[in-house]
């Protein structure tokens, strides 16, 4: 083997072991995923203008929050896009929508703007609310929000849990699950 492979390999190896263990630590900063039938754990972050918004405060709401991974995805585009097309059924459900990703305030606005998204869109950058909801995840090097939902019912009380979903059928999934939830069809 010449000089030059061998380094290539032992570049590799360092790169693929050193991806391994960083992405196995983020695993195991990981909180557990919070269950049906546990309160919802709180918090408070900003939305897409700064402003706090605490979970709390939507008590007596049913409340759709969604962990999505970036602001101007393909898929995170989808998810939000049939979010906002379906935001009149939510309001007639008594129910708001809340996207976190680990994106900045500034990131949130451009992409409410760029896509007239008008639910509200929560900024976690130092990622604490993501990880306790056992959310936090890996794309490459890049940390990022898995895309979850977690469906609150109005006592705080989370009643079910969507994990990898698809962006594409994931609006009327939530919308059909309140509607059964409420005993009413969506």
């Amino acid at each position: 083997m010449s000089k030059i492979s061998a380094i290539v390999v032992g570049i590799v190896v360092v790169l693929v072991v050193g991806g391994f263990i960083i992405q196995r630590s983020f695993a195991a900063d990981n909180a557990p995923m919070p269950e049906v039938g546990q309160a919802a754990p709180s918090f408070t972050l900003p939305n897409q203008e700064g402003s706090p918004v605490d979970l709390n405060s939507y008590r007596g709401k049913w409340v759709v929050l969604y962990f999505y991974p970036k602001d101007m995805t393909t898929g995170c585009t989808i998810e939000a896009h049939n979010f906002q097309r379906d935001l009149d059924k939510y309001k007639a459900l008594n129910a708001v929508i809340l996207g976190v990703s680990v994106d900045t305030v500034d990131s949130h606005k451009q992409f409410c703007t760029k896509d007239s998204l008008t639910f509200t869109l929560l900024a976690d950058p130092d990622k604490k609310v993501v990880q306790e909801y056992g959310s936090l995840g890996n794309f490459g090097p890049m940390v990022i929000a898995m895309r979850n939902t977690f469906l609150i019912d109005p006592s705080g009380k989370i009643v079910k849990v969507w994990t990898k979903v698809d962006p594409n059928v994931h609006s009327t999934d939530v919308l059909a699950a309140i509607g059964q939830a409420q005993g009413k069809a969506a």
